[in-house]
């Protein structure tokens, strides 16, 4: 339990909710929050009563019996109050702001609006209690001297304005687990009441700045009106002023920073992760500002891009990886090109009996299995399988991209095809056919529909040699031509050359060739 409490803080604490349940995010991200809202108050009391009682110069002893006990009883009942009124107020804010969370639902757009508003509903809150504090204490020692009223509602309601500033700017760090759930399935959109990136850097700058700027004012002025001020005593104050200024400035400066520069690290390495090739990448949308708008921006440009893959990919498995990756490159025209390329053609024997004596779901599983065998080793070879006919496949080699050799790729690329449909495809039987010559490679058809196709007398060849090589032993038949412009000698020796015959449709004799 307290491992997976720990987890959830974990993730509170980066802004990462991940796939931690909504209610636990909610619960831990207000109990962080609050948390944080007590501490800043409690060390900006403990700030205050230093300032008051070793620190600045003042007009009176705040030691003083009377002083010192009616300030003190103020403290004593006035701190257990603010913290009760601000944390039951503080919950309400985060509760009212996260119900969607604890009933397991999706936000609605006003729930999403109170969720981003949380810190500076959070900063009001706060900032009103301090100023209640302010106008009490200095009430309380009006009577005592009005120059010490004074000093005391002025140093209050700064102390006040650097407590909830901080307390404020922990709030956003420490939400961004429920911003992020609260943006995940909504448009990005602008928020009047989130600060942009421009308003936190003065935000930070006034904390860092102004806030003990005028502070020291203050000090000077107050200084001028004593007379019996030391310059011992002026100095320690300065000094003291300027090292709690430059703490509180240093936080707020470092928390409006990384509230910046955290996301932008994200989408940093979550570029670097597209750019490897990584598409499968989000980032948590926990900003609804300027930020927000970039990680969102980043997250439809990631999803483009798997819809793009997604087509490319759908593309490739329709007309082959090579064409489409030529047509992405070149753009899509109507033509082709001439190209020597080999054609080959393969085709079951006896699929009519098949269909008849098989189940339409056992024909469709033994076509897959045959048509994988035929890719497979199309690929391997270097070839295109250019389109599947019934229980048929053409494959080219050379075509559309070219081929150190393609009629000695088709050559061993019918070997291995058969061999493996053998092997690999039980009951079934396939015909092969090669041949080689001048085809023509190109997209045919209309301008709104067209495919990529090989048209030529290579084809027609391979196809008709596909049905003599039903007659054949190993159930293979090349022309003398495709065996002629192999160029590997290996692969020339292991076919024979057999008679020549006219083919179907064609007047001139073809010569066979066959595996040896």
């Amino acid at each position: 339990m307290l491992r997976e409490r720990l987890a959830v803080l974990r993730a509170v604490l980066a802004g990462t909710p991940g796939e931690t349940h909504d209610d636990a995010v909610q619960r831990i991200t207000t109990l962080t929050i609050v948390a944080a809202c007590v501490t800043s108050s409690l060390v900006g009391v403990a700030i205050v009563v230093l300032l008051l009682t070793l620190v600045l110069p003042l007009p009176v002893d705040p030691f003083a019996s009377q002083t010192a006990l009616r300030n003190f009883v103020a403290i004593a009942i006035y701190v257990p109050f603010a913290l009760l009124v601000g944390v039951r107020v503080g919950r309400r804010i985060g509760d009212g702001a996260t119900v969607w969370m604890r009933e397991g639902r999706a936000p609605t757009a006003r729930e999403r609006r109170r969720v981003v508003a949380m810190p500076i509903r959070l900063f009001s809150m706060q900032l009103g209690l301090w100023a209640l504090a302010a106008v009490i204490f200095s009430g309380l020692n009006l009577t005592v001297d009005a120059l010490w009223a004074f000093e005391v509602g002025i140093t209050v309601l700064l102390a006040g304005v650097a407590t909830a500033a901080v307390a404020s700017l922990l709030a956003v760090r420490f939400g961004r687990s429920i911003v992020a759930r609260a943006l995940e399935d909504a448009a990005p959109q602008r928020y009047r009441i989130v600060p942009g990136v421009a308003v936190r850097s003065v935000f930070g700058w006034a904390l860092g700045s102004a806030v003990p700027i005028t502070g020291a004012l203050v000090l000077c002025a107050v200084a001028l009106g004593q007379e019996d001020v030391g310059r011992v005593e002026l100095a320690r104050s300065v000094v003291a002023l300027s090292a709690i200024s430059l703490v509180i400035g240093l936080l707020a400066i470092v928390l409006t920073a990384r509230s910046i520069a955290d996301p932008l690290a994200q989408l940093r390495d979550a570029l670097g992760r597209v750019e490897q090739g990584d598409l499968d990448v989000s980032v948590p949308v926990n900003d609804a500002s300027e930020v927000g708008f970039l990680q969102a921006g980043f997250n439809r440009m990631v999803g483009g891009l798997r819809e793009r893959e997604r087509v490319r990919d759908l593309f490739g498995r329709h007309v082959g990886h090579d064409v489409a990756q030529r047509a992405m490159e070149e753009g899509v025209r109507l033509g082709g090109e001439e190209r020597q390329a080999a054609a080959l053609f393969v085709d079951l024997v006896g699929s009519t009996a098949l269909a008849s004596d098989r189940s339409p779901t056992e024909v469709v599983t033994i076509l897959n299995a045959f048509f994988a065998v035929v890719v497979e080793v199309t690929r391997a070879h270097g070839g295109l399988v250019n389109k599947f006919e019934g229980d048929g496949a053409l494959c080219v080699f050379g075509a559309p991209l070219a081929h150190d050799d393609p009629a000695g790729a088709a050559l061993g690329a019918a070997r291995e095809m058969q061999d493996r449909l053998v092997a690999e495809v039980d009951g079934v039987r396939a015909a092969i056919g090669v041949s080689y010559g001048t085809v023509v490679a190109g997209n045919v058809g209309a301008a709104d529909r067209f495919e990529y196709t090989v048209i030529g007398d290579p084809v027609n060849e391979a196809a008709r040699l596909t049905e003599l090589a039903k007659e054949q032993p190993r159930l293979i038949a090349a022309s003398e031509r495709a065996l002629e412009a192999a160029g590997a000698a290996d692969e020339r020796a292991l076919w024979a050359l057999g008679d020549a015959v006219v083919l179907r449709g064609r007047s001139a004799p073809t010569r066979l060739a066959t595996p040896a």
